[in-house]
């Protein structure tokens, strides 16, 4: 591979680069960039290594995301599942764009190539599955073997070495794997099973997002001003981006599921409840069960008002959706509160009400349409829904390094050595972004419990 030395003077389009900066990146108007009454953002929070890390844990989930959906649908042979692999493949152009940017067009265009492939080895496994095709479904795999080793030399060389192609190639295996096994599991009717690899798959992602881009800014530090990817505000960023995109993505699939009557409807719902039980879990581990359980109340409610929305429209029932919506309406306004008090205003109760309309809008948008069989707005919709809350944890993120600044003047762990390795997750970032999660919601639990509505 020929690779362009003369790099753009600043890697990646600010399109690409910041996709939450003022208009998402698809283009529309972007209110989760929350206000900041004190005028300061933290450099650590939104450097410009933290971007370029935070742009391929987007693109990066998102595909995992989308691979696991598109192979829903083409095995049960769901009417949307052209619309789910172009969006699919929309993210390929993203990646491949990104990619470009840094080591030029032509190759951008060669891992294009390259990447692509394993989307169509995953649609031929598909296909030989549905077909009940043994040696088609062993040939496929055969060719997803061939790809990570390519896959692997490719990225070595561009990163100079920096990623190891040994490292990346059982990285990607453990990529292929639990794609893999998700699928098989849908197939199999192990549901549980199969929502739980769809969740490791997305996780694994933002692993290889870090590694990547801190190979990348190791490699032209000077075209991101010396900064560092793996700060702990970086850190806390990447943590909430996870959860927030994760929540949109869940919440979506489950509302298609609950619609079409499916039978994982359930493990699809509660791969959206563990989600929650994620941030719960860590705000109880610092200030007990009891206020843990009120903050999970809170912050679920929505979650049940998206649900009765979708029970209403399978039932047709009108009155009912326009009751979830009042909802919804009134949801905003007390989760915009709550975040205003926890962040002792660095985050505004009116935009954040704006971020929150914005949030619910694209996924009642999403399921309209997907119910309308309207599938080429549901899949942008998608698409912004997930980009939207990386804007979502950037401003939280934000804010929460302003307000306990302390807790975040660590010095960086260092570029992990593989970009695509199983890496663990390192226990003090998580105990950093849970224990700062917690005490901002603790901080007001008493304002929250107070202003929470009566249970229906």
């Amino acid at each position: 591979m020929k690779m362009k030395k003369s790099y753009l003077a600043v890697p990646l389009s600010a399109a690409l680069l910041i996709p939450a900066a003022g208009v998402s990146a698809h283009g529309h108007e972007d209110h989760s960039k929350m206000s900041h009454s004190s005028g300061k953002v933290s450099l650590d929070v939104s450097s410009p290594a933290s971007d370029l890390r935070a742009t391929l844990d987007q693109i990066l989930s998102e595909h995992a995301y989308l691979a696991v959906v598109a192979m829903q649908k083409g095995i049960d042979g769901k009417e949307d599942f052209e619309q789910a692999a172009g969006a699919l493949n929309q993210n390929t152009d993203d990646l491949a764009a990104a990619v470009g940017s840094v080591y030029g067009e032509e190759a951008g265009a060669a891992f294009k190539e390259i990447w692509a492939s394993h989307i169509g080895y995953f649609v031929d496994y598909v296909k030989a599955t549905g077909a009940k095709d043994e040696d088609a479904k062993q040939k496929a795999l055969k060719e997803l073997d061939e790809y990570r080793v390519e896959q692997a030399a490719f990225l070595d060389k561009a990163t100079e070495g920096r990623l190891k192609a040994a490292d990346l190639e059982a990285g990607l295996k453990v990529h292929i794997t639990q794609l893999l096994t998700s699928f098989d599991s849908y197939v199999a009717g192990d549901y549980d099973a199969a929502y739980s690899n769809l969740r490791k798959a997305i996780e694994h992602m933002y692993m290889v997002g870090e590694g990547l881009s801190g190979a990348i800014v190791d490699q032209y530090p000077d075209k991101f001003k010396n900064t560092k990817v793996d700060t702990p505000a970086a850190d806390l960023r990447a943590g909430l981006n996870r959860n927030f995109s994760e929540h949109a993505a869940l919440a979506v699939l489950a509302m298609q599921k609950g619609i079409d009557g499916a039978k994982d409807f359930d493990a699809a719902a509660g791969a959206l409840n563990q989600n929650t039980d994620d941030l719960t879990a860590s705000i109880g581990s610092v200030y007990g069960s009891e206020a843990a359980q009120q903050f999970k109340k809170i912050w679920s409610s929505h979650i049940g008002y998206f649900v009765d929305y979708v029970k209403a429209t399978g039932a047709k029932d009108d009155q009912a959706r326009d009751m979830a919506v009042k909802e919804l309406d009134e949801y905003r306004v007390e989760q915009a509160a709550f975040l205003d008090a926890a962040t002792e205003g660095r985050l505004k109760a009116k935009d954040l009400e704006e971020g929150l309309k914005v949030h619910i809008d694209q996924l009642l948008l999403a399921f309209n349409s997907y119910n309308e069989k309207d599938y080429d707005k549901t899949y942008p919709a998608i698409r912004e829904a997930y980009a939207h809350m990386y804007g979502v944890g950037e401003g939280t993120a934000t804010a929460i390094v302003d307000q306990f600044p302390d807790k975040f003047k660590g010095a960086p762990s260092g570029m992990p050595n593989t970009g695509l390795g199983g890496m663990q997750e390192k226990a003090s970032t998580t105990g950093i972004v849970w224990s700062l999660l917690g005490i901002a919601a603790a901080s007001i639990l008493g304002f929250f419990a107070l202003r929470r509505r009566p249970q229906q």
